[in-house]
């Protein structure tokens, strides 16, 4: 399923955040959205699964208005992953992943045989089947990030939106969160921190600075020396991953030009 935003601008208290943004995801695309802290990253994603309103522009899931969608209908094509997502009560496993049901059922009493057995496929997917018993507050980072993906899943969503999906978690588990959402055939949109996790796994990146796109298109076309002196002060040298080929960032700081 394809996702299109097109003249997305948000303003909020007078500051305008985000500008004119045009971002396009094909049917089974990884598209990453890269850019410095406070480039306008996760304010964009908010407008892309209604947590904000933008000023103007439209997002569009398969051609159709997502807000023109009544909440359940937008639900069940879209599922976020937001950084902010976390338990305030201590909900075991699955009921966290049920949570993801709610937007095909009549009323938020009734779970059906259907829906027990999407959740059980969802946490058997992320490999955290065995977790269903625990309580959500008993687990580690990387557990919680699996639990939330297979909530997702279990939306039975096409598009999936993630906000920094691989913040606070060890290179092992950002690595499995990552191979996680690249092998769900889903079409995703992700802002991430890290610039070779998004080399490795992204098929485009968008960067995104002062809540302008500045460039887009294939990790090793967007990520050059000048761009990366440009939009976050660095000074970048360009690696092959010695497996995948993928370009790989080796970074210093950037100096001041003498005269």
């Amino acid at each position: 399923m394809r996702i299109d935003i097109e003249e997305l601008s948000v303003e909020i208290a007078g500051a305008r955040l985000v500008e004119d943004v045009a971002l396009h995801a094909a049917d089974g695309q990884l598209v990453g959205l890269v850019g410095p802290n406070g480039s306008g990253k996760s304010t964009l994603l908010r407008c892309v699964y209604r947590a904000l309103r933008p000023a103007g522009g439209t997002v569009r899931v398969d051609g159709d208005d997502l807000y023109a969608m009544t909440a359940r209908e937008g639900a069940r094509r879209l599922a976020a992953l937001p950084q902010e997502a976390v338990a305030e009560f201590d909900f075991t496993v699955s009921e966290v992943v049920a949570m993801g049901r709610l937007p095909h059922q009549r009323s938020v009493a009734r779970t059906t045989d259907e829906d027990r057995q999407v959740c059980g496929t969802a946490l058997a997917r992320v490999g955290a089947a065995h977790l269903a018993g625990r309580g959500f507050l008993t687990l580690s980072g990387g557990e919680k990030q699996r639990v939330l993906i297979a909530r997702a899943l279990a939306q039975q969503p096409r598009v999936l939106v993630l906000d920094e999906p691989t913040n606070h978690l060890d290179i092992a588990q950002q690595l499995d969160v990552l191979a996680l959402v690249r092998g769900s055939g889903l079409t995703v949109l992700t802002a991430l921190h890290d610039l070779n996790l998004a080399a490795l796994h992204c098929d485009l990146l968008y960067v995104i600075d002062a809540g302008r796109i500045v460039t887009h298109g294939a990790p090793h076309d967007v990520l050059t020396p000048e761009l990366l002196a440009e939009v976050f002060g660095v000074r970048a040298h360009r690696v092959p991953h010695p497996e995948s080929g993928a370009v790989q960032l080796l970074f210093d700081r950037l100096l001041p030009a003498t005269s």
